[in-house]
């Protein structure tokens, strides 16, 4: 596994692990609950893997690697990459999480924040926003075609 999740937000509904492909060599590896022989509650945030959220019902093959999303949970992923930025992380956390977010993070770099519903996505994506803009990070969501 090239992704690992050391903290997933609800690792107290996961009991499987399962994988989602990246490219051809590397995969990302993803908390689930298991609801039966093929499907799968995600139970973290994604850190790499686009169109996928916590939340979501996946199907998987038998080695395990997600195939698809039978129900979106309408969960929105967000993804901020610190870089070279001096600005303290722990402050940006503390305020995505007081906007409703949850969050993990992959690196002291990266972290992965999920947004409940609507309200929550636009309040975080709005602080997102002015934080890149003073140049504190960088973001994204986590839907392919809706890269910042």
């Amino acid at each position: 596994m090239d992704a690992q999740h050391a903290e997933p937000v609800w690792r107290d509904r996961s009991n499987f692990v399962i994988a989602a492909r990246l490219d051809d060599v590397k995969v990302e590896q993803l908390f689930a609950r298991q609801i039966d022989s093929n499907r799968f509650e995600v139970c973290c945030i994604p850190f790499f893997v686009y169109d996928l959220a916590l939340g979501d019902i996946v199907t998987t093959d038998p080695d395990h690697f997600v195939t698809s999303v039978v129900a979106a949970s309408g969960r929105t992923v967000f993804r901020a990459w610190f870089g070279e930025s001096h600005h303290p992380r722990g402050e940006v956390e503390s305020q995505l999480i007081s906007l409703g977010g949850l969050v993990e993070w992959s690196s002291v770099n990266l972290v992965a924040v999920d947004a409940a519903d609507v309200a929550v996505a636009e309040a975080i994506g709005d602080f997102l926003s002015e934080a890149a803009d003073d140049g504190r990070l960088v973001f994204e969501t986590g839907r392919s075609g809706e890269r910042s």
